[in-house]
This record gives C-alpha cells, sequence and structure tokens, in this order.
C-alpha cells in the first residue's frame, strides 16, 4: 500500500513539474523576489529600514493597488510600478474568470445543462407542447405532496419556452434538464435514480411524426425501467398498437389520449350530458371527483363489504384499483412472501403470475363477498366542500 502511496505520489509530482504553468510561478515569484530586493537595495536608509518594508510595500502595491510607503528614487519608483500593474492584472484577471465561471454555471441552469444535486424523491416530467403550463397546473392540483422544486422537466424545447414558464411565480422553482429524455445521459443528469415518479407526455418539442413521438416514449420508458426499476412510470400514447411494448415494459399506467378523446365524443353524441358527468368526475382538484385512496392493511383479506362499511361520509366506494405500484414493488414482495415458505415452484408460479397480471386494473362495484389481494386501492367518488349549500343558496 506504502509503495503505491509513493508510486502515486512521484507520478504527480513529476506532472506538476513538467507543467509549463509550474514554470509561470516560478518565473513570476523570482521576478517578485528581484524586485523587492531592487526596492530596498535603492530605498535602504530613505525610505526603508528593512526587508520587512520593502515586503510590505509589495503587498499592498500588488493586493491593494496603491502605495503606502511612498518611494523617491527613480529605480524603486519604476519597480514599485511594476509591482502595482502585475497586481491589477493579475487580479482582474482572477476576477473576470471567477466571474465567468459563476456566469457560465447559471447559463448552464437556465438552459438545462447542469446536473441536478441533492435532489430525491422528485417528479420526472419529460416531453413539451403547447399549453404545457396547464399541464403544469394540473400536475401540480392533483399531487398535493409535490412542490414545485421537486418537479424536473425534461425536454428538448428551446430555452425561450422554458424561460416563459420558469419567469411564472408559480413555476419559479422548476427544475430543468435540457436534452433527449430517451437518452440515458440526460436521465442520469436529471437523477432518474433517485426518482419516484414519472410523467411522459407527447413530445412536440420538435417536429415529430404520431409514431416517432410513441416511438420515443416506449424507448424513454424501457430506459428509465433499466435505470431504475423502483420508478413510477405513466405514460401517454396516440396509438394503441404501442400499448404492448409499453406493457412489456413494465410502464405502470398508459394514456391512450386518442381514444379517450374518441370516447368523450361518442358519449357527448348521445345527448345525456355525459362529458359534463367526467369533467366533474375528473375535478380540478384533489379533493374532489374520483378518487382513489390507501386501503388500511387490516382490510387485505377482507371482503368489499367490509370496506364499504369504513369508508367515511361523504364519499361512495365505487370500486376497487387492483396491482398497484409497480412490477419492480410486487416482484420484491413476492420473494418476500417466498422466504417465509421457500416453495420453488410455488415462487415461480408467483412471479409468472406477476408478469401477467395487468398493472393498476380497476374493478368496479365487486360482488360483497369479493376478497381484497394486496396491492389494492380503494375507488371512490367524493363531491365538492359545502357544494350542497351552494347550491340551496342559489334555488333560494
Amino acid at each position: 500500500m506504502k509503495k503505491n502511496f509513493f508510486r502515486t505520489f512521484k507520478k504527480n509530482l513529476l506532472i506538476i513539474l513538467k507543467s509549463p504553468v509550474t514554470y509561470l510561478v516560478v518565473a513570476f515569484i523570482a521576478l517578485m523576489t528581484i524586485l523587492i530586493d531592487v526596492v530596498y537595495r535603492y530605498e535602504a536608509g530613505v525610505t526603508m529600514e528593512s526587508y520587512t518594508d520593502s515586503f510590505w510595500n509589495f503587498l499592498i502595491a500588488f493586493v491593494a493597488g496603491y502605495y503606502d510607503i511612498c518611494v523617491v528614487t527613480p529605480i524603486g519608483r519604476a519597480c514599485s510600478f511594476i509591482i502595482l500593474i502585475t497586481g491589477i492584472l493579475v487580479f482582474s484577471t482572477l476576477t473576470g474568470k471567477i466571474a465567468s465561471m459563476f456566469m457560465d454555471m447559471q447559463m448552464k441552469k437556465n438552459k438545462g445543462l447542469k446536473k441536478m444535486k441533492n435532489l430525491k424523491g422528485h417528479f420526472l416530467l419529460c416531453g413539451y407542447r403547447d399549453g404545457f403550463d396547464r399541464i403544469l397546473d394540473t400536475v401540480l392540483r392533483s399531487n398535493p405532496d409535490i412542490t414545485t422544486d421537486m418537479i424536473v422537466l425534461i425536454n428538448d424545447t428551446s430555452s425561450e419556452n422554458i424561460e416563459q414558464i420558469r419567469n411564472q411565480p408559480r413555476f419559479k422553482d422548476l427544475q430543468y434538464v435540457s436534452g433527449d429524455f430517451s437518452e440515458e445521459e440526460t436521465l442520469k443528469r436529471a437523477l432518474i435514480r433517485d426518482a419516484e415518479r414519472v410523467l411522459i407526455i407527447a413530445d412536440r418539442s420538435k417536429n415529430y411524426s404520431t409514431m416517432e413521438m410513441d416511438s420515443r416514449t416506449v424507448l424513454a420508458a424501457l430506459t428509465m425501467k433499466s435505470l431504475n426499476p423502483k420508478l413510477y412510470i405513466a405514460a401517454e400514447l396516440f396509438d394503441s398498437k404501442f400499448k404492448k411494448h409499453l406493457e412489456m415494459a413494465h410502464c405502470d399506467e398508459i394514456i391512450l389520449t386518442n381514444e379517450y378523446e374518441y370516447s368523450l365524443l361518442a358519449t357527448a353524441s348521445s345527448g345525456m350530458g355525459y362529458s359534463n358527468v367526467i369533467r366533474e368526475l375528473i375535478g380540478d382538484d384533489a379533493d374532489s371527483g374520483i378518487l382513489i385512496e390507501d386501503i388500511p392493511a387490516s382490510y387485505i383479506g377482507k371482503t368489499y363489504a367490509d370496506l364499504r362499511g369504513f369508508i367515511a361520509t361523504g364519499s361512495v366506494l365505487i370500486g376497487l384499483l387492483q396491482n398497484t405500484g409497480n412490477f419492480y414493488m410486487r416482484r420484491k414482495d413476492a420473494l418476500r412472501e417466498a422466504q417465509k415458505n421457500p416453495d420453488v415452484k410455488k415462487v415461480v408460479d408467483n412471479l409468472k403470475k406477476i408478469k401477467t397480471l395487468k398493472s393498476n386494473d380497476p374493478i368496479l362495484v365487486p360482488a360483497d363477498d369479493f376478497v381484497i389481494q394486496p396491492h389494492t386501492k380503494a375507488i371512490f367518488v367524493k363531491g365538492k366542500k359545502d357544494v350542497g349549500s351552494e347550491e340551496l343558496a342559489v334555488n333560494n
């Protein structure tokens, strides 16, 4: 170990000694030493009593940029002037370098080229399109546990578009990483391994075709899962033929925009007011409409009828959401159960079953004797606060 240390030390020392910077530093120190000596020799007994006075004259002239001791001999003045000019040049260069470094850091941050630091459990929002600020508003309303400084945008749109969003007071703390969100290097700069959730929207930051947008979404989901298996991914698709690929990538939630749009138009054509009902069910906040909540651990293994008695007044239980969470967590729980009863065949069968399960599978109004399984959440509908009293006041 000592041999390795000395070998490394010797190697680094040789590199330093051979560096041109080292020669410049040595030459600079030698020049300043000569100037201090010359000033003292010509000013000795006139304005200076010792080398200490000459060194003090050097420090003040070099660092502060003025003379504390008024030298009087021509040679002394010439040397002091050289010291003064050299100090001004050195410190102005250092100041410029430091200012340039900070400006470069700020520009990289503004352009999303800087790697995130000290961020954990954050939310990634990948992609960009018109009306992006409305998407951000909806994300913040639907996730009251997320603050703006926990959201990291990843896209390849122009820096002007991002600045327009971040200039809005409510979005000023947003984090931003510029680049292709399907590339590993870009995701690493966004600290993908420490992220908790991600939403991939159809990216229209460039002139991508519909197929290109969906292909990039699938590629991004595959890359993200390989880097962070625990990550919860929700992704938007235009074409349903890519849905199978996202399922194979263990994407936790798939949004088929076109299908939802067509379904909404079809229901509106009936003239029954379905679109208004759907709008209310989706809600514009995190406290009303269709809500999904955790089920207490004590109700796992019990029946749906038992759960109905637990739901608080003001909420209507309408079903269950099975296989929630991501594939990684369900697989981990299966392995943990296997350790309690180490039956190899049972473990293999259980893991195969998990692979074929549909993530976030809703069951509306199941039978009363339906048994609640692990990784299940409750689906219920809740109205807005005081909406009854407001309606009553209007009617009166």
